[in-house]
């Protein structure tokens, strides 16, 4: 069985006895961690339902990743920037594909509440659909209120060459 899950912002397929790299996670080598966001889970080329998969997960060791050199420069301005990186990331061999979650079975005094707030939702619809309407009127006062746009100033008249000749 396989998986896709996602953990620091990427997604990784992941099947038992797999080994993967992902950006660091809290936790000690050797501890066991559980991975709960699942995307898509399978079996060979069937898909199935995702919802309730954990992928569980064994931490290897705490590494970091390969030296990554950050160069800036800007030509003719004698800006010259050396910076190196090296992402901090955790080894994870994946133990386990699988562990959907037991469902629990719901008490009948759970079963009521929900009764009465389905009741309770269509006097708030009722109410939600009331609302914009009065909302509305005042939109329509405020963009009546919007004052006009402004014109562009006039060009003021180039000066007088002739009137200046005139005077030599």
């Amino acid at each position: 069985m396989f998986a896709i899950v996602r953990t620091g912002g990427k997604q990784y397929r992941v099947a038992a006895g797999d080994k993967i790299a992902v950006e660091k996670l809290a936790g000690e080598a050797g501890d066991t961690i559980t991975l709960d966001d699942v995307l898509l889970a399978g079996d060979g080329g069937e898909v199935k339902d995702a919802k309730g998969v954990k992928v569980s997960a064994e931490i290897i060791a705490q590494a970091k990743g390969e030296k990554v050199i950050v160069f800036k420069k800007r030509r003719r301005h004698n800006y010259r920037r050396r910076n190196g990186h090296r992402q901090p990331l955790t080894l994870l061999r994946i133990t386990g594909v699988g562990g959907t979650k037991a469902k629990k079975a719901a008490p009948k005094k759970e079963a009521a509440p929900k009764k009465e707030e389905a009741k309770a939702a269509p006097a708030k619809k009722a109410a939600a659909k009331k609302a914009p309407a009065k909302k509305a009127a005042p939109k329509k006062e405020a963009a009546a209120k919007k004052p006009a746009a402004k014109k562009a100033p006039a060009k003021k008249a180039a000066p007088k060459k002739a009137a200046a000749k005139k005077k030599d």
